[in-house]
């Protein structure tokens, strides 16, 4: 599949020429920093800190229970402290773990990393997964998404167990905890109850960033009751225009705000071959082809820079989410080329305006469901 012909015809309204009237919108950049087995942390920190000196909203991490390799999220808390402003998101998996040890962990991360925390909701749904826990045996796609949501609802709920200032610390009386600000979640799902309060104070975001990937439809009710970063894979913009109304209209029948959830597409990149020619007589922005992990694009760093324009520019997405084909060479071309390109048009900051990963996304940072209206939030 190819995408949409982008507007080279008008140098005035091009990927190199952005119209001066166009509103402007944030385009938000992300990138995958797994995809080459590695046991060594350096490996991660290195990439990251690279993904951090693009001014890359945020990092993710890979992880499934199908193949062996280390813990994300415990990667993850590895780079935090090596790190200073980029986004740490590892892949979390819901289905035969502990929804209280996942929201824990997860608001733990937050900690470490000082507010740049986020979890990206992942189901298993093999046999050979379920087989490893010996717990139960392999559900249906539909019900482990549900579950899923259900963990969603109930790692929000004991984030806000806490509140902010529940803490006293107050060693001359003893008192290190103010009880009445500490709160039972209460909390009955189809498969699980939790009762809580949580183990960990609230995170300092109050809610970590919460990402899920909505390409397939089992996953879309839950990114849109959830989600505040959903990753969809299309070949065209305009299907990824229609999943984006799509997530949104659902998002505002459950209440949330306009323009929930910021929507990236997600794009798997190979920067080894360079810049192509394009096909005689075809005036179009750099084409995507289909792969096995979804929309799949090979060229040099130039045209993905106006791929990212043209997309960004029509309104279908947010943002993109990248994985590299080959992790540092393709990551080194992306800041050093794609995003260098972007920031030299203005299209993408050149650096972090703020210091958590809510803030790097617009988000707000979510109200205490427990505290009393005109407490702490």
């Amino acid at each position: 599949m190819s995408a949409t012909p982008s507007p080279h015809n008008s140098p005035h309204n091009s990927p190199h020429n952005p119209p001066h009237n166009a509103p402007h919108r944030p385009l938000y950049l992300a990138a995958e920093i797994g995809g080459q087995r590695s046991y060594d942390a350096a490996w991660y920190v290195e990439l990251a800190r690279l993904a951090e000196r693009g001014a890359l909203d945020f990092v993710t991490l890979q992880d499934t229970f199908a193949r062996p390799g280390l813990d994300a999220l415990a990667v993850l808390s590895r780079v935090a402290p090596a790190t200073e402003r980029i986004g740490l998101v590892p892949t979390v998996t819901t289905t035969h773990t502990e929804p209280f040890h996942v929201s824990a962990a997860v608001a733990t991360l937050d900690w470490v990393s000082r507010g740049r925390a986020g979890w990206l909701v992942d189901v298993s749904t093999t046999p050979a997964e379920a087989r490893l826990f010996g717990r139960r045996p392999a559900g249906t796609v539909p019900a482990l998404w549900q579950e899923a949501g259900e963990v969603a609802d109930v790692a929000a709920r004991l984030w806000d167990s806490w509140e902010d200032d529940a803490e006293i610390r107050d060693i001359s009386t003893g008192r290190f905890i103010d009880r009445d600000k500490l709160h039972y979640v209460d909390f009955e799902g189809a498969t699980f109850t939790v009762r809580g309060p949580s183990i960990v104070p609230r995170p300092p975001q109050g809610h970590p960033v919460t990402v899920v990937d909505a390409t397939e439809g089992h996953s879309r009710e839950t990114a849109a009751r959830h989600a505040d970063v959903v990753l969809v894979r299309a070949g065209r913009p305009d299907e990824a225009a229609a999943i984006r109304e799509e997530l949104r209209s659902r998002a505002a029948d459950h209440g949330r705000a306009p323009g929930t959830p910021r929507v990236l597409a997600a794009l798997t990149i190979d920067l080894g071959d360079g810049e192509r020619p394009l096909e005689p007589g075809l005036e179009s922005a750099p084409r995507t082809t289909a792969g096995d992990t979804g929309p799949h694009y090979r060229g040099g760093p130039v045209d993905l820079a106006d791929l990212i324009t043209t997309w960004h520019g029509t309104g279908a997405v947010d943002g993109f989410h990248l994985t590299p084909a080959e992790p540092r060479r393709d990551l080194e071309r992306l800041v050093n080329g794609t995003v260098a390109l972007l920031q030299h048009r203005s299209l993408f900051r050149a650096f972090h305006p703020g210091g958590t990963l809510r803030e790097h996304l617009n988000l707000a940072r979510p109200a205490n469901q427990y505290a009393p209206a005109g407490g702490t939030s």
